[in-house]
């Protein structure tokens, strides 16, 4: 037929389209190394902003120094027990301040030149007789410093007694709170004699010792006349060596003077003053003050605070054991010798327990070795 279209060809038929190919499955292995690379990542950034604020606030501190004008007063806190060694806490609670740690504190001081003097804030029962003298020893030095230009002052606070008062003595001046318990200037050992009780209990202790008076403290057994003879001679000797150093620290006292006062018993810092053992009363401000006028910066003068607890010291240190603590001078062991005042602590503790504004409450006893003060 003219005109007409040719016929179509039938549509293809319909095929759908293929369905994707499935994506491979990832490992856990795999997503925990993402997890943990992305941790990484957040800890280094955390990291370094902390680095960043750290220094930052050593700057702070640099341009704090600039601006304060080269004058500053280093405080370096005694605290709790006084040890040989270094600074540490007690197995059986308090703070126990090093010589060797307050000694480097002390030397790094007069070494710094934008500081003029220190400031001894002491809240110390005492210790061991080395460590004390140690410390007494570096406040000597310190004093001798810059031609005698450097000034110490000691600023007792609760507690300054026995080795606390030890370091204090050769201070330019000793400033305490009309009710800082002080002085305890003396020496003891002591020996409990637990034969009694051994024997009591069917306990009989056998030693076996490479001198006869190898074991002259032991508690198992009464003392010989002739160890307590060797052990009156060195707490004579020890005693003498306590005066002498208060004696020479102290220039508005003589030998005799001391000797008098050196009896073992403890003064509030009100009797401390009328006796000659400390210069003013007031508190930890006026101590300050004090250094600032004593070193030419006047009153109210910037601190630089040596033997700060580290950031990981905080962290990990529970608030039972604080840094400011206070520890009751110990007993002596079996093994002991000669210690500064381990009486005068006793008295110490029952002041604490009768006469509450004298010392805080949280005091504790506590042992260690004996040679103390």
């Amino acid at each position: 037929m003219t005109g007409e279209l040719p016929p179509q060809p039938p549509p293809p038929p319909y095929r759908p389209p293929a369905a994707p190919a499935p994506r491979p499955q990832r490992s856990s292995a795999w997503r925990w190394g993402c997890g943990f690379a992305i941790a990484g990542i957040l800890l280094a950034l955390m990291l370094g902003l902390f680095i960043l604020l750290l220094m930052a606030m050593g700057i702070s501190g640099d341009l704090e120094e600039l601006a304060a004008g080269g004058g500053r007063i280093a405080l370096i806190r005694i605290d709790g027990m006084i040890v040989a060694g270094q600074s540490g806490f007690s197995m059986f609670g308090g703070a126990a301040t090093g010589s060797d740690d307050v000694v480097h504190q002390i030397e790094a001081a007069v070494a710094d030149d934008n500081v003029k003097g220190i400031l001894l804030r002491i809240n110390s029962p005492g210790g061991s007789a080395a460590g004390s003298q140690e410390i007494y020893q570096a406040v000597r030095d310190a004093r001798e410093a810059r031609g005698g230009s450097f000034v110490v002052v000691a600023s007792m606070a609760d507690v300054a007694a026995s080795g606390g008062y030890y370091l204090a003595a050769p201070a330019d001046a000793i400033v305490a709170d009309k009710a800082t318990v002080t002085g305890s200037i003396g020496a003891i050992a002591m020996h409990e004699d637990m034969s009694g009780l051994f024997e009591k209990i069917g306990i009989k202790p056998e030693v076996i010792k490479s001198g006869k008076l190898k074991d002259m403290l032991n508690p198992m057994a009464p003392m010989s006349d002739e160890a307590r003879q060797v052990v009156e001679t060195l707490v004579e000797q020890v005693h003498e060596q306590f005066v002498q150093a208060v004696a020479d620290g102290r220039e508005n006292l003589d030998l005799e003077a001391v000797r008098t006062l050196a009896d073992g018993r403890i003064y509030t810092g009100q009797q401390a003053l009328e006796n000659g053992l400390v210069d003013e009363i007031g508190g930890f401000r006026q101590g300050l003050d004090k250094a600032g006028e004593l070193a030419g910066i006047g009153p109210n003068p910037r601190i630089k605070e040596y033997g700060e607890p580290s950031l990981l010291r905080y962290l990990f240190s529970s608030s039972s054991i604080a840094r400011r603590r206070v520890a009751v001078q110990p007993q002596v062991t079996a093994t002991g010798g000669i210690l500064y005042d381990e009486l005068a602590a006793r008295l110490v503790g029952q002041a604490t327990r009768s006469i509450a504004p004298l010392v805080p409450s949280g005091m504790n006893r506590h042992r260690s070795p004996a040679g103390e003060m």
